[in-house]
């Protein structure tokens, strides 16, 4: 499995995801704006992994910071909190990440130099934690697939998507460690395509039996008896809802439909159960990913508008359940034990 994100030598090294599956190349990055760019711009992407980047984010300013007096530490610390954060709206684990960071820097009263030493080894525990999560939810998911399995899932949400292992794409993993047979079909999520360039790469990488479909033949494979699971990952569980990738609304549908159990592997991290869907802020991206391929090839005629919501919102009585690093949980016993 490849880790989508490391803290080598004080410096922050991730895959650039926007070349696969074309070119797997590693950035190296030693401050924190560079971070703060290459999460918005999508360079890294997935909820669990844009937590860790920005807690490793927060980590490079600690040492750009670190010798000033401590009151300007904080006020240039807080100015890389509020950059990050800027970066992407809807990722609970982004503001989860950078918020865990903070209680540190502005907490302990010792010297800006030994804060920063904690503020690295806690971005560095956040990246292990996120593995030991991820293998745990594996272990809870695989409980739910059955040999010979046809598992669907949308966007990506495997070993590119966290520090290594995957959210959604775990209990697959887990489940042909304990010797299931185990095939995945990914839609290839438009527009930015991440199911055909990042969840066939990384499945095709381990060795994994996967196909991809266009987003529009999910409904059709269901009705046909072609699938018989389907896991997504989440960037947001409020209250009432899951925030996912934009399709998965149409997916959760079309499995209610067909009576096929729609799970989300979502990491305790990704839970904002104090908000409902009003509070929640969609982010909105650059028509351009919808007019052209990849930025590339233009596929709208010119003066055409696009709109490019980059989430949707799956209403909770879609989902059949929820799986965290504890557990299997229908969305009422997910309220009762974690808010």
């Amino acid at each position: 499995m490849l880790p989508s994100i490391e803290w080598k030598n004080s410096k922050v090294y991730m895959i650039d995801q926007t070349l696969l599956p074309f070119e797997l190349k590693h950035l190296e990055l030693d401050n924190f704006r560079d971070v703060a760019t290459s999460i918005k711009v999508m360079n890294i992407r997935g909820a669990p992994a844009i937590g860790v980047a920005a807690a490793m984010g927060m980590a490079l300013a600690s040492i750009e910071y670190k010798e000033l007096p401590k009151e300007k530490f904080l006020e240039k610390m807080e100015e890389a909190a509020n950059i990050i954060k800027s970066t992407r709206p809807t990722a609970s684990n982004l503001f989860w990440a950078v918020n865990r960071i903070w209680n540190i820097v502005s907490t302990y009263p010792d010297h800006p130099t030994i804060i920063s030493d904690l503020v690295i080894e806690e971005a560095k525990l956040m990246a292990q934690e996120d593995i030991n999560v991820n293998k745990n939810i594996g272990k809870h998911g695989a409980s739910l697939l059955s040999n010979d399995d046809v598992v669907l899932t949308h966007c990506n949400a495997g070993s590119l998507a966290t520090v290594q292992y995957g959210t959604a794409l775990a209990p697959v993993r887990a489940a042909i460690e304990e010797g299931k047979q185990i095939k995945v079909i990914a839609d290839e999520t438009r527009p930015r395509l991440q199911g055909a360039r990042l969840t066939a790469y990384e499945l095709q990488y381990d060795k994994i039996p996967v196909k991809v479909i266009s987003d529009t033949s999910s409904g059709l494979l269901m009705y046909l008896g072609l699938i018989n699971k389907v896991i997504v990952g989440t960037d947001r569980v409020t209250s009432d809802a899951v925030f996912n990738k934009i399709g998965t609304y149409l997916v959760a549908l079309a499995a209610k439909e067909n009576n096929i159990p729609f799970y989300v592997a979502a990491p305790t991290s990704t839970l904002s159960l104090n908000e409902n869907v009003r509070d929640v802020t969609i982010e909105q991206r650059d028509s351009r990913e919808v007019s052209h391929v990849l930025g590339k090839l233009q596929i709208v005629p010119d003066g055409v508008d696009c709109l490019n919501y980059a989430f949707d919102i799956t209403p909770f009585k879609l989902v059949t359940g929820i799986i965290t690093e504890d557990g299997v949980f229908n969305p009422k016993e997910l309220i009762k034990r974690y808010k």
